[in-house]
């Protein structure tokens, strides 16, 4: 299971990357290998749109299940992931990278102080058995 230390983590395995005052929000390894194959991917807010964390980010569906990606941060939309709608399968391929889902312009830098680092994301993913 990869975690790069660099990120920080939800207790519903969403990473965020800031850089600045932009956050970039995408699904972990853990929640792919859960998830199994993507097939669709359905973000939800748009760009423009102010967002607050906890509130809906996406929409992922596997051959397995059905799955909600939460907003870990608030803040104003400043890019969303269009291609993902056409390649969903790089959800488990890049989960860290091609994968990733939404940026914000952060309006609580805060939040982000809340969220685990890698090692605890760790820690809790072993946690649940994995």
């Amino acid at each position: 299971m990869n975690i790069p230390a660099e990120l920080k983590f939800t207790k519903t395995d969403e990473w965020v990357k800031v850089e600045g005052n932009i956050a970039t929000i995408g699904v972990s390894d853990f929640a792919q290998e859960q998830l199994s194959d993507v097939v669709f991917v359905e973000i939800v807010p748009g760009v423009g749109e102010t967002v607050k964390a906890g509130g809906a980010a996406a929409t992922l569906e596997s051959v397995k299940a059905a799955a909600d990606v939460n907003l870990p941060v608030s803040g104003k939309v400043t890019a969303v992931n269009a291609a993902l709608a056409d390649k969903p399968e790089t959800v488990n391929t890049d989960p860290y990278g091609a994968a990733w889902m939404l940026k914000i312009e952060l309006s609580n830098p805060a939040e982000v102080a809340a969220l685990m680092d890698a090692a605890a994301y760790e820690a809790f993913c072993k946690e649940r058995g994995h």
